[in-house]
């Protein structure tokens, strides 16, 4: 049980990678603070896991973000681990793409995390062996077309982590994930920004150099190694997960 007693919020839980990562944690022992907007998702994973609470809300709002971090200390009373997971894509490229648009995106996938580890953070000081781990994208690197929120969002969570890990080292560990090309809902509604979605989805997956779309359980176990102590020498890096296809 690689994550006994640890407490771990989990936020884009309802739904692929945050999905597979939040009953991954579970399975190893974590007690779980779950996050979405779908409240009837978040129930029932609630009710699946059992040791977990969820929260439903939107994580653009700094006011849910702290809220969810009381619920931690309310209901474990401790906060070991953030899993930032929450993402969306906000296509169209920037002659295009509406104010609103660039701004949901920039505030999903990039502010909500400072939000959520602005007040974690003096909680997560408190406790030894203390995570944090930021699910950015390969689009951090190699950029795609219609994706300029998407792509701008990415790198400053990779920016935005390496930061951390200088500021809060030794007490804290911060890394990235990057995923690649992974078999979830977000994956097809990217398609969408191409002629042909599906004929862009399988030409992803072919550029692979493993030839196949990675899984919400393969980036499930790549977290779990991120946050254990398997990782203990591992600080301010990102990793990529993609199949390869950043190489191509």
């Amino acid at each position: 049980m690689k994550l006994k007693d640890k407490v771990c919020i989990v936020t884009g839980a309802t739904s692929g990678m945050g999905k597979a990562i939040a009953k991954t944690f579970s399975s190893e022992g974590a007690k779980l603070v779950l996050s979405g907007q779908n409240k009837e998702r978040g129930q029932n994973l609630e009710k699946q896991l059992g040791n977990s609470v969820f929260l439903a809300g939107d994580v653009t709002d700094p006011i849910y973000n702290q809220n969810l971090v009381q619920l931690a200390m309310d209901t474990f009373g401790q906060l070991d681990i953030l899993s930032l997971n929450a993402g969306i894509l906000g296509l169209g490229n920037v002659e295009e793409l509406a104010f609103d648009s660039w701004h949901k995106t920039i505030d999903t996938n990039l502010s909500s995390i400072f939000y959520l580890c602005k007040h974690g953070l003096p909680y997560l000081q408190k406790g030894s062996n203390s995570n944090i781990l930021i699910n950015a994208s390969i689009a951090a690197f190699k950029s795609f077309p219609n994706h300029p929120a998407y792509c701008a969002s990415k790198a400053g969570a990779v920016a935005l982590m390496k930061q951390m890990a200088v500021e809060y080292a030794p007490k804290i560990r911060v890394n990235a994930i990057c995923p690649g090309p992974v078999d979830t809902p977000l994956l097809w509604e990217s398609a969408k920004a191409f002629e042909n979605p599906e004929k862009a989805v399988a030409k992803a997956e072919n550029a692979t150099l493993l030839k196949r779309l990675g899984t919400p359980e393969d980036i499930a176990k790549l977290a779990l190694f991120m946050v254990s102590d398997d990782s203990s020498w591992i600080t301010g890096t990102t990793i990529t997960i993609d199949g390869g296809i950043i190489n191509t």
